[in-house]
């Protein structure tokens, strides 16, 4: 079920409340402009007209995998329709669920729980991008594209994401990672981890980032701020 609204403090805010009194998974918020979007360690998200900004609750099950690794089905799942409006290659995932166009920016996606549900927010640039940041942004717009309309783009989200949730119940982490593999940064790509450098040795069983650091050691990163480095 897809709702919208025209104006919300957070989406993410507004669906962890729904959670919290009984909202069942699939449920899907849409919000024209929110007043109080946040991204990840509660940075904000700026909001204007025309980008998209919703959240959905997922209810892990008994024999489900680990609910972080729901980060990497939303990301999937976002990369697999933002491509499919920008053409192929344009697009890239980078550790664990932002969408980059280039080194620019042009989704996020916030996880948070609310008792035993996971509330999962989308942030979009469709038809506009921050300009001015300490780090580089884009649109679908900016790329020279139509920008799509928030309703159709957010229906071919929501049937992305059932596709590859449905996935990740019946056959494991394994298809969602190895997509995941397949549509970011590849092996070797020089990372920033937590202010250490290092190269992308790509994802262990669960999902978690591995790091390999210029003497060989190999760290798992499992939390915490990545940047690709040029």
């Amino acid at each position: 079920m897809i709702s919208t609204t025209p104006e919300t403090g957070s989406t993410n805010a507004d669906l962890l409340a729904q959670a919290a009194a009984g909202a069942p998974e699939g449920t899907w918020l849409r919000a024209e402009r929110q007043t109080g979007g946040r991204g990840r360690l509660g940075r904000a998200w700026n909001s204007p007209l025309g980008n998209l900004y919703a959240s959905t609750i997922v209810r892990p099950l008994a024999g489900d995998p680990s609910p972080p690794s729901l980060a990497l089905v939303a990301a999937v799942a976002l990369e697999e329709v933002a491509s499919a409006y920008a053409g192929p290659n344009r697009l890239q995932i980078k550790w664990p669920n932002d969408l980059m166009a280039g080194p620019a920016k042009l989704a996020g996606i916030l996880l948070e729980r609310s008792g035993d549900a996971v509330v999962i927010g989308f942030g979009v640039n469709l038809a506009h991008h921050p300009e001015g940041l300490e780090r580089p942004t884009a649109s679908l717009a900016g790329l020279g594209l139509s920008a799509p309309d928030p309703d159709a783009f957010l229906l071919d989200l929501s049937q992305s994401f059932a596709r590859w949730l449905g996935r990740w119940r019946s056959e494991g982490l394994a298809p969602v990672r190895t997509q995941w593999l397949n549509r970011a940064h590849p092996i070797g790509s020089a990372l920033s981890a937590a202010g250490r450098e290092g190269l992308f040795e790509g994802l262990d069983a669960d999902g978690t980032l591995l790091l390999r650091h210029a003497d060989g050691a190999i760290e798992a990163v499992r939390a915490g701020d990545v940047f690709l480095v040029a």
